[in-house]
């Protein structure tokens, strides 16, 4: 009799069991390595109780055997006995959005989890990023630029509405360990050629830089963006904590939302920051193309200075449509509805 395999193991020790016996999860699958490896440990591990497990499969339809994907990842489900919710998008929808087509799928990819997980009442949706995605996710942010919530790289859960968490219990895991696995249990999987497709940035940080780094300065580079990763996201909890205390008496929420500048004096401009963005997350408003700067000019306006005067009645608007405007006790950030 075969030993239970690491992988399992360890999904069952980032996601307890008892976490989701009696309730439905949502398992995002593509039919690659790394969401089948996934899939499989759930149903090995899944406690007894009311709870079920079902699969959901977006096609892009991007790509020639986006079909036979489909058709792999609903026969699969039917042999595990598991529901298999598929849905299929237009690419002229994604190309249409104005962005790029990597952040244009994603962000259709989690509409999809999110809508379905909510209409089957799936209290959480499982995504099978691994440790790896983690180190793509962190040297690609660097690239980019970024503060300490970008370094942190993907949380182990985060909320995609008030009824549904997103939850990557594989996240410490490898890909490499998750190979070692399928090869196990004798399951295949469906290979993504557009993962070698060098215009797109992941595929270029994965196939060529990280080699790179890894034969010419550091042989443990994963490793350490790893660690900067863990390190970032406990000091930026740290923070989240402070904010949640702040928010009650420093955010009034009515007609747009109040910063009082007296109860934030004498916070570090981070944690401000943060407060900010928690806020303007909190309304449901577009993050996209808020940078850096813009952040930083929000509390320049709370608190003035760098020419920001402060003075009531300054105005600015921000992507989105926000308003941002100097208000006697501090600043209020509102996003007028359209005009007719």
């Amino acid at each position: 009799m075969h030993t239970p395999h690491k992988v399992p193991i360890m999904l069952a020790a980032a996601w307890p069991p008892r976490q989701w016996a009696d309730l439905t999860v949502l398992v995002a699958v593509s039919g690659g390595a790394d969401s089948v490896a996934m899939l499989r440990a759930l149903v090995a591990v899944k406690p007894a109780g009311d709870g079920r497990l079902v699969v959901g499969h977006l096609n892009h339809r991007l790509r020639e055997d986006a079909d036979a994907d489909e058709r792999f990842v609903a026969e699969l489900s039917g042999r595990l006995g598991l529901e298999c919710c598929s849905g299929r998008l237009e690419p002229a929808s994604l190309t249409e959005a104005g962005r790029g087509l990597e952040a244009a799928a994603r962000e259709a990819r989690y509409r999809f989890l999110r809508t379905t997980a909510e209409r089957l009442g799936a209290r959480y949706v499982a995504c099978g990023h691994t440790a790896d995605d983690q180190i793509e996710t962190v040297l690609h942010r660097i690239l980019r630029g970024t503060g300490i919530a970008g370094l942190a790289g993907m949380p182990a859960a985060r909320r995609l509405s008030e009824a549904v968490t997103l939850v990557r219990p594989l996240l410490g895991a490898r890909r490499s360990e998750l190979l070692e696995y399928l090869d196990r249990i004798g399951q295949p999987y469906r290979q993504d050629r557009s993962n070698l497709d060098r215009r797109f940035t992941r595929n270029r940080l994965r196939h060529d830089l990280l080699p790179h780094l890894a034969e010419h300065y550091n042989p443990a580079v994963g490793d350490a963006l790893l660690r900067l990763a863990r390190l970032a996201g406990e000091i930026q909890e740290v923070a989240a904590r402070r904010v949640g205390q702040l928010k009650p008496r420093a955010v009034v929420e009515g007609r747009g939302v109040i910063l009082l500048r007296e109860r934030l004096a004498g916070e570090p401009e981070y944690v401000v920051r943060e407060l900010i963005k928690a806020v303007w997350r909190r309304q449901g408003w577009p993050q996209q193309a808020m940078g850096l700067g813009e952040w930083d000019l929000l509390v320049r306006m709370l608190f003035g200075g760098e020419a920001i005067t402060g003075e009531r009645g300054e105005k600015r608007t921000l992507p989105g449509g926000v308003l941002a405007e100097v208000v006697e006790d501090g600043l209020k950030l509102e996003r007028p509805a359209p005009g007719p």
